[in-house]
């Protein structure tokens, strides 16, 4: 028998504003790691660079990634996000699988139906999320334990390196490279791994594709229904300078209109345009929606020059998201691209003390266990 029962982050949200953590990839660059050090023993002899497959990390680095899940928690953070957002076969397999372009041909839906069937993908973008979420679920608890604050795990599902809205092609507008049911089933596969290792909701997250999106919310009701278990969504999109989905060019609302039936625990906007950029199309948002509004800009825009590639400090973002606060309109705060430790310090440090987003038209999300 399960019960069902109000998700405990839904009390928090209610009474303050909880804190995501910042930028797993540029925290890794701190660090120093170089292309030997992803490949280890087990990835020693791979063809392709692998250096900037983070989530490789997880298994190749674990005391890594494990230090910087514990100083993002130090920091403050009550939701740690799984180093997961290229695990699935199809974005992995730019990293181990030879490119068709190189030799005249090209990446169709016959080249990615043998990506979603290859055994060694398959077994790797398993392996990347358990142990991800397996990581992150250890440090959760061994935090919250310590300091008797619940902390809580998000299962990172990122927007893929193909898009179903748009053609790679220009001269055959028509052309998908790939298509919705293989999209589905790439996502389906991370959803469960993402649950095997524990995590407490299912993060869909830097949406610049609303098909792309949709594919992954359909496949996590699939794995749902399909497994006997539930658990809180997430979703959270990029948008550019107005205010649309990146690729699939979906204005604030006509997003929200798109994912409300999925009854998602929030909805917000991440990556994208600095904080600076980002307030009117949060307003709009905030707003429409029903239920929590998170927000975790990138760290302003890229700038080379920057020790963390992107323009603003911890005190930028700081100042930035406590007038997101006072302008009442998040319960879920952190940072993308660029933001460190530090930052997230800073921005729960800012934020500590400032009422949450009013709550009252959100419906009780529920999760069963």
């Amino acid at each position: 028998m399960t019960t069902a029962r109000q998700h405990p982050l839904v009390e928090i949200l209610k009474t303050r504003i909880a804190i995501i953590d910042g930028a797993m990839g540029t925290t890794i660059r701190t660090y120093g790691m170089t292309e030997a050090d992803i490949r280890g023993e087990r990835f020693k002899d791979s063809k392709k660079d692998l250096l900037n497959n983070g989530d490789l990390f997880s298994l190749t680095q674990p005391k890594m990634i494990g230090d910087i899940h514990r100083r993002f928690l130090e920091a403050g953070a009550d939701i740690l996000e799984t180093n997961t957002f290229g695990a699935t076969t199809i974005a992995q397999s730019e990293f181990f699988v030879d490119d068709p372009r190189e030799h005249g041909g090209r990446k169709d839906p016959a080249f990615y139906q043998k990506v979603i069937e290859d055994p060694f993908l398959k077994k790797l973008a398993w392996e990347i999320n358990e142990t991800s979420a397996r990581q992150c679920r250890e440090w959760a608890d061994k935090v919250g334990k310590e300091t008797g604050r619940p902390r809580f795990v998000a299962g990172a599902i990122g927007p893929l390196t193909v898009s179903l809205s748009n053609s790679p092609d220009a001269n055959d507008p028509g052309f998908r490279s790939v298509t919705f049911d293989q999209v589905k089933t790439a996502y389906a596969e991370q959803a469960r791994a993402l649950i095997a290792g524990g995590v407490d909701f299912l993060l869909v997250e830097t949406i610049f594709d609303s098909l792309n999106a949709k594919a992954a919310l359909v496949a996590i009701r699939e794995v749902f229904d399909e497994d006997g278990v539930e658990l809180p969504v997430m979703i959270s999109a990029a948008v550019g300078r107005g205010g649309e989905t990146l690729i699939s060019a979906q204005t604030t609302e006509a997003f929200w209109n798109a994912v409300e039936h999925v009854k998602p625990l929030s909805v917000g906007l991440n990556c994208s345009l600095g904080p600076d950029l980002m307030y009117p199309f949060l307003e709009e948002l905030s707003g429409k929606a029903n239920v929590a509004i998170s927000c975790y800009p990138n760290a302003g825009l890229p700038n080379p020059l920057s020790p963390t590639g992107f323009n603003f400090g911890p005190e930028d973002m700081a100042k930035y998201l406590s007038d997101f606060a006072k302008a009442g309109l998040i319960n879920i705060a952190g940072g993308c691209c660029g933001n460190t430790p530090e930052h997230i310090a800073a921005i729960a440090k800012a934020l500590e003390g400032l009422p949450p987003r009013a709550l009252n038209a959100a419906e009780p999300v529920e999760v069963s266990r």
